[in-house]
C-alpha cells in the first residue's frame, strides 16, 4: 500500500503496522543482546543475569505471535501455486476467500481462548521477574484481532501486503 491517496483510516492503520514492526524488531534485537550478553558473562566471568532466560522466552513469545500476524498480513501463508496455473480465476478467488474465513475464525479463537488463559494466569507471576505470567499469554489475542482485522480487509478486497518486492524478487529468481 502506497500513502498516495489513500484514506486517513488507511494511513492510520498503516502508522498502527509500522509500530508494530518496530515493536517486533525491538524485540528480537532485546533478544539478541540479551542472549550474547548471557553468552559472555558465562564465559568471561563464570556468571549470569537470572532474568535473561525468562525475558529472552518473553521476548521469542511476542516475536512469534507478531510474525504470526505480519504473515497473514503480507498473504505469506502455505499456498499451492500449481493451482494458480491450473484453475480458473474465479476457482482461484473462491479460494482466496476461504483462506480470508479460516484465517478470521482462527483469529477469534486466539481472541477467545487467548483471553481466557491470560486470566488465566494472571494469578501467578513468572519465577524470576515476578512479572504476572499473563504477560507471556496477553499477546495471543493481541495477535488474533490483528489476524481478524487483515482476514476482514483482504476479505473485502483491499490489499494489506505492505512488501511486495518479495514477491518481484522470488519471481525473478525462478524465471
Amino acid at each position: 500500500m502506497n500513502s498516495g491517496g489513500q484514506s486517513s483510516l488507511a494511513r492510520f492503520f498503516i502508522r498502527i503496522d509500522k509500530m508494530i514492526e518496530a515493536f517486533a524488531i525491538v524485540l528480537i534485537i532485546t533478544m539478541v543482546l540479551i542472549v550474547f550478553t548471557q553468552v559472555m558473562t558465562r564465559k568471561l566471568f563464570n556468571f549470569v543475569f537470572f532474568w535473561s532466560e525468562e525475558v529472552t522466552l518473553l521476548c521469542l513469545t511476542w516475536f512469534s505471535f507478531i510474525g504470526i500476524a505480519i504473515g497473514f498480513r503480507e498473504k505469506l501463508h502455505l499456498g499451492m501455486d500449481v493451482l494458480e496455473n491450473l484453475a480458473s480465476k474465479t476457482v482461484l478467488t473462491i479460494l482466496d476467500r476461504v483462506i480470508d474465513v479460516v484465517t478470521f475464525g482462527f483469529g477469534l479463537y486466539m481472541i477467545v481462548y487467548g483471553t481466557q488463559f491470560t486470566l488465566l494466569m494472571s494469578e501467578s507471576t513468572l519465577p524470576a521477574t515476578k512479572l504476572p505470567n499473563s504477560i507471556q499469554y496477553v499477546v495471543v489475542p493481541f495477535t488474533g484481532v490483528l489476524c481478524c482485522i487483515y482476514a476482514t480487509l483482504q476479505f473485502l478486497g483491499k490489499n494489506t501486503q505492505r512488501y511486495t518486492e518479495i514477491d518481484d524478487e522470488i519471481k525473478e529468481h525462478d524465471a
